[in-house]
């Protein structure tokens, strides 16, 4: 009787099933009529169809956050008409592993003219700056390929509007790159892909036999490639580490290293590990001052705390180096309140000249300063990749250069002597403003039904989680709840999680800020000193940190 009413019900909803399918039984039944009926490979290409914008219409509203150059000249228009007789602008965003050992795909977008097997590209990579040479490059195309699915297939060209996979072009892009024609060199790139997650989960590979080291060097240069999103280096103790966005990325790039790309050679895989970053609670207690070895030279700074949302504002690229400043002074003197002209005398950026940290002068009638300026700036870029604290990156700190005394010769005040000083003494202004631990934090998303809620409420709390929204999905049972989770607890939080609810509850994370850790890390015995001691041990640096007094020189 059941199968007669299952058979009726099918035939009406137009789904035929063979013979051997029709005595599967409970959910095995159900999969196969689901796929059937609604597949979702049609479901989806049906929803692109409706609901996403073409190429054409698209373009023309986003050529403002796609093109970084002038939004009137030849480039920009041809974008904004998505013009296939116009000069060449493509995006690569992924490179894919080739079958061949070694090679990749450079997968992107034409938005612009048209790609042919056998021509000559400019190729602008993620730090190149309009009018300078550095990471600019001019080669040949071999071959243009339309990407379906797991299959490939050799075009002559391909016109604005799709999407391409280039070969020969993997030597000289890493992540991402701009493409244009070989003469068109008043091009500007079109701008880098922002993620909304953060790589902050680590873990630190080696191989299980010896003799697979260079296999492995190889492959965590092909998983860099291959991933936007994670970052593979080289720790000075010689550990090799790859950092990812949370306990599933780095999952299934370690999977992707092992299998696809050391051909199943074993490693070792350390326990994840959080990359904090180091910050300060308030403006430094004193000016320090720190001596260049020779004694002829001395640099007095501060540290302070940017303001509230600068951090964030760096980060998103509303601020950074590359910004004209009197736009920059206008944004700051406005949103931030800073003073106009100081504003204007910013001196660089860091860590890596774009992070969320910066150097400010704020001396006055200075001799030899401009000649300095290069190697505090050098200082300041090592010492805030590398805080006093535990030599995590800094966030969300401003230096302010007080005051220098040089010697008259130039000989006495080269980058030997102030280089190290710039850095001894940021350090020292660092540690006399509070510092601070910053943590990572995940905003989770559950979804569960109301006799659950006791139980993700527990594992919260004892994850040290934070819930702030809760709210009943209309017209169901289901209650979704939106909580803040540290990214140090969240190691198994998604099995806790759902031994505390019998399943019923279904997390999803993302990263979302920085938070600031309440306890102090220069007092013995807090959390944030047990945790810079434990970072300090995995690091191979002393277990005890370096007292202020090693950093400033008496007067």
């Amino acid at each position: 009787m059941e199968l007669w009413w299952l058979l009726t019900v099918l035939r009406k909803l137009g789904v035929t099933m063979k013979n051997d399918e029709k005595d599967l039984m409970g959910k095995a039944l159900m999969k196969r009529v689901m796929q059937t009926w609604l597949p979702a490979s049609r479901a989806l290409l049906e929803m692109m169809i409706f609901h996403l914008p073409s190429p054409s219409k698209a373009q023309r509203y986003r050529v403002e956050n796609l093109y970084e150059g002038p939004l009137d000249d030849i480039y920009a228009n041809a974008i904004r008409n998505c013009d296939p007789d116009g000069p060449l602008m493509l995006y690569v965003s992924k490179m894919i592993p080739a079958s061949d050992k070694g090679r990749f795909f450079a997968f992107g977008r034409v938005f612009a003219g048209r790609v042919a097997t056998g021509m000559k590209v400019r190729i602008m990579g993620p730090n190149f700056v309009p009018g300078q040479k550095k990471d600019l490059y001019v080669k040949s195309v071999q071959r243009t390929v339309i990407w379906m699915g797991k299959k490939q297939e050799s075009v002559e060209d391909v016109p604005c509007g799709n999407t391409v996979a280039l070969v020969g072009l993997d030597q000289f892009i890493t992540k991402n790159a701009t493409l244009t024609n070989e003469k068109e060199v008043d091009a500007c790139p079109i701008r880098a892909m922002k993620f909304s997650v953060s790589p902050v989960v680590r873990v630190a590979v080696q191989c299980k036999v010896a003799s697979d080291l260079p296999k492995l060097v190889e492959g965590l240069k092909r998983l860099a490639k291959s991933d936007p999103m994670v970052l593979c280096t080289i720790e000075e103790s010689g550990e090799h580490i790859i950092a990812g966005a949370g306990e599933l990325h780095l999952e299934i790039c370690l999977k992707d290293l092992q299998d696809d790309f050391m051909g199943g050679a074993e490693i070792i895989v350390s326990p994840p590990v959080v990359s904090f970053r180091e910050t300060v609670l308030e403006k430094s207690c004193r000016t320090v001052m720190s001596k260049s070895p020779n004694k002829h030279n001395r640099l007095y700074m501060e540290a302070r705390p940017l303001e509230e949302g600068l951090a964030e504002a760096i980060d998103d690229g509303r601020i950074g180096p590359r910004d004209d400043p009197k736009v920059r002074s206008k944004i700051l003197s406005e949103e931030f309140g800073w003073d106009k002209d100081l504003a204007k005398k910013i001196w660089c950026f860091g860590p890596e000249t774009t992070g969320p940290n910066m150097v400010v002068d704020m001396c006055k009638g200075v001799q030899y300063l401009n000649e300095i300026k290069d190697s505090v700036v050098a200082g300041f870029q090592w010492a805030s990749k590398e805080g006093a604290l535990a030599e995590e990156n800094m966030r969300g700190i401003c230096f302010e250069v007080c005051d220098v005394v040089l010697h008259t010769d130039a000989i006495h005040r080269g980058g030997g002597q102030v280089i190290p000083t710039a850095r001894r003494v940021i350090y020292a202004s660092q540690l006399t403003a509070k510092p601070r631990l910053l943590e990572p934090v995940y905003l989770v998303e559950i979804q569960a039904p109301e006799n659950a809620l006791g139980g993700i409420y527990g594992v919260l709390n004892q994850k040290r989680g934070h819930v702030f929204e809760e709210m009943q999905r209309q017209g169901t049972p289901l209650y979704n709840i939106k909580a803040y989770l540290p990214v140090i607890e969240s190691f198994g939080f998604s099995s806790t999680l759902r031994a505390a609810t019998s399943g019923q509850a279904f997390p999803q994370c993302v990263f979302d800020h920085w938070d600031i850790m309440a306890s102090d890390p220069l007092d013995p015995g807090t959390q944030s000193a047990t945790l810079v001691t434990d970072i300090r041990k995995r690091k191979g640096l002393k277990e005890q940190m370096t007292p202020l007094s090693d950093f400033e020189d008496k007067l």
